[in-house]
């Protein structure tokens, strides 16, 4: 399922310790708050002091992804509990100038991250920074362009660069949310797909993908919000409606500017209100 990868997709870092706060932590409490500007502003002055690393523009092409998802509607649990509108051919109208950036920003993380891995292959952060920028280019062309078997190809570049990443250093948790999102999207794909698609140390299972994400949400650290988000979105396609709650509520307390978390936990809690009367 496409929409287990925004963020890419995500649609997505160095594992630091959770008691110092930095430029990237803040950036991503703005994300998640939707207040993009405030969440590019901190990139902007972090690249301008090191524009050499490409973590900070893998972000910033995240940042541009959720401001698009958003404005288009996309990231309202509705839109992922019905299959019918994730593949749904009528188009979308995407803002050219959000799109220009976000392709450079995937650009420039992507040739800093290379020129790294050239010299350390076994480089941490830039094998993160690829696996962000490879998921956040799946959910574009996936959720945004409507190209969903086009998106496969980042989605598959996107798991390796998180296994090769796990491989060297297994609790780089935040890695888990991109290679808990293959194993659902394989999982999901018809068997005449699956048999020509083939994801590095995939099986295709469903349940190890929501626990691979469950691992994000409750370990990560950059990607920990957008795990709970998935997980909210799976157990409302499960029915699960009083595990969907529980992550929206966790999201609405941790980040209390973000109006969608208020919306669809109110739509929620109409909707379990309803089937209790």
């Amino acid at each position: 399922m496409s929409s287990l990868h925004i963020a890419a997709g995500l649609y997505l870092a160095t594992v630091l310790s959770l008691t110092a706060a930095t430029p990237f932590d803040e950036a991503f409490d703005h994300m998640y708050n939707f207040d993009f500007p405030g969440a590019h502003g901190i990139l902007d002055g972090y690249i301008a002091a090191h524009p050499a690393e490409p973590l900070p523009y893998a972000m910033r092409g995240a940042c541009y992804l959720f401001r698009e998802l958003d404005r288009l509607g996309i990231l309202e649990a509705q839109f992922f509990a019905d299959d019918k509108r994730i593949i749904d051919k009528k188009k979308l109208t995407p803002d050219p100038a959000i799109r220009a950036r976000f392709l450079a920003a995937v650009n420039d993380a992507q040739s800093r991250a290379n020129a790294i891995l050239a010299n350390d292959p076994d480089d941490r952060d830039a094998l993160f920074a690829l696996a962000i920028t490879q998921g956040v280019v799946t959910d574009y062309m996936a959720l945004v362009e409507k190209r969903q078997i086009a998106s496969l190809t980042p989605a598959r570049l996107s798991n390796s660069y998180a296994q090769r990443l796990l491989r060297l250093d297994s609790s780089y948790y935040d890695a888990y949310l991109t290679t808990g999102v293959s194993e659902y999207i394989v999982g999901s794909l018809p068997f005449f797909v699956r048999w020509f698609v083939r994801f590095d140390n995939i099986s295709g299972s469903k349940e190890k993908g929501v626990h691979n994400v469950a691992i994000v949400a409750r370990q990560g650290r950059y990607l920990r919000p957008f795990a709970k988000i998935l997980l909210a979105i799976a157990c409302l396609r499960d029915k699960d409606l009083a595990g969907s709650r529980r992550m929206l509520s966790e999201l609405n307390q941790e980040f209390p500017a973000n109006p969608l978390f208020r919306k669809e936990l109110a739509k929620l809690d109409s909707r379990i209100g309803a089937a209790a009367n």
